[in-house]
């Protein structure tokens, strides 16, 4: 007779450890159980605004709920292999924000960003995640650009996360575990009433000090500094540098992490905020403020580039301002133009390249080449130029 395991039976004595353990065992982001709380929050780390030169470095644009054109970028760096591991060494990656709206697979993203944090630090690599607009505008609950499915996507994270809370409210001497939804109305003007719990959903999730905000988006950076490369979602003034890049992280922090009150800080709301300026990011470069430019990466000590998402640009990656300011929004989502892949390297060697998933322009601006370059990798950035060569992921 075939004898077979028994496992240990569930008791209030084990269940922080299964309930930590059924995460990380289901994280191939098909299985809804992924989305149960953890019985301890992630430490919160200092936030680290300046960083040295890396040998590599790579950049990535906004994802606005696309997992598989995600995946598609990293792999174009040669970040992940064929399952979807970290396979990028010791290369430094900034991924720019805008993970949320606009596509159905925001959740699984954000667990899957994490999860290469934790592989990328085991081969002294790292993943530095941004916010974007886009993060703002959700934790303060302006949801213009969430799909059905970004909504309900949220729903299948609220029904585990309800039935890991009620787990664990079983248990005598665990704490009693906060109610998500607490203060959110169970119905919304002008909001159809099929819609309304995955509306309270998505608010209980990402309003300041919500579960999915305070766990991924307290902890990215709203301002980098990273050799001489300066990243912000949408740009910086010098009244943003005079008040201090270290000061904003840390503001945007405290306010995500629910001390700060509802409204974001007022340098991440209005038309000139960091996250939502576009005087450098026009795709004709005579739009482009580069004097205002200049002056603002003049008080950035050793700064000589800044390096922006946001504004999608249809060429592709590019440079203006004398490639001072490197714009990486190709809109890759499906949600918001579908285009190709298309990431920045910086090598400490050899220079800024564009890495492309574009075959068309597999033998075309060849005048951009720099004999150092791989065949098969991307050329230089070229000044309003258009995309180069293929990378086949």
């Amino acid at each position: 007779m075939e004898q077979k395991t028994q496992s240990s039976p569930l008791t209030c004595e084990n269940l922080p450890s299964f309930l930590s353990s059924f995460v990380d065992t289901f994280v191939d982001f098909s299985v809804s159980g992924l989305f149960l709380p953890q019985q301890q929050q992630i430490p919160q780390k200092p936030l680290q605004t300046h960083y040295p030169p890396p040998d590599r470095l790579v950049a990535i644009g906004d994802l606005h709920g696309d997992l598989e054109k995600s995946k598609q970028a990293f792999r174009l760096a040669g970040l992940i292999d064929g399952s979807d591991r970290w396979s990028g060494g010791s290369t430094t990656v900034v991924q720019i924000g805008d993970v949320l709206d606009r596509g159905g697979e925001e959740l699984k993203i954000l667990y899957f960003l994490e999860k290469l944090k934790r592989e990328a630090v085991k081969t002294g690599g790292q993943l530095i995640t941004l916010n974007g607009n886009h993060e703002i505008m959700n934790i303060e609950g302006d949801f213009r650009f969430v799909t059905e499915k970004g909504l309900q996507e949220f729903d299948v994270w609220a029904y585990w996360y309800a039935i890991g809370n009620k787990m664990k409210s079983l248990c005598h001497g665990l704490e009693i575990p906060k109610n998500p939804f607490h203060g959110i109305p169970l119905s919304f003007h002008r909001v159809p009433e099929d819609f309304s719990h995955s509306i309270r959903a998505r608010i209980a999730a990402l309003r300041p000090n919500g579960p999915i905000s305070r766990r991924f988006l307290a902890n990215n950076s709203t301002v980098l500094v990273v050799g001489d490369s300066v990243f912000v979602h949408g740009g910086l003034l010098a009244k943003h540098v005079d008040y201090g890049l270290q000061r904003i992280n840390e503001e945007v922090r405290d306010w995500i992490n629910g001390s700060m009150g509802g409204r974001a800080p007022k340098y991440c709301r209005g038309r000139n905020a960091v996250v939502w300026l576009r005087k450098f990011s026009d795709e004709l470069a005579k739009n482009c403020d580069c004097s205002l430019l200049e002056h603002v990466l003049a008080t950035i000590p050793g700064a000589k580039r800044m390096i922006m998402g946001h504004t999608i640009q249809e060429a592709g990656i590019n440079g203006v301002c004398d490639s001072r300011a490197i714009r990486i929004d190709v809109g890759m989502s499906k949600g918001c133009g579908n285009g190709l892949p298309e990431v920045l390297e910086i090598n400490k060697n050899s220079g800024l390249r564009v890495l492309t998933s574009n075959p068309v322009y597999m033998n075309k601006n060849r005048s951009f080449a720099d004999a150092r370059t791989k065949e098969g990798f991307g050329l230089l950035i070229p000044e309003q130029g258009s995309k180069q060569v293929e990378v086949k992921a």
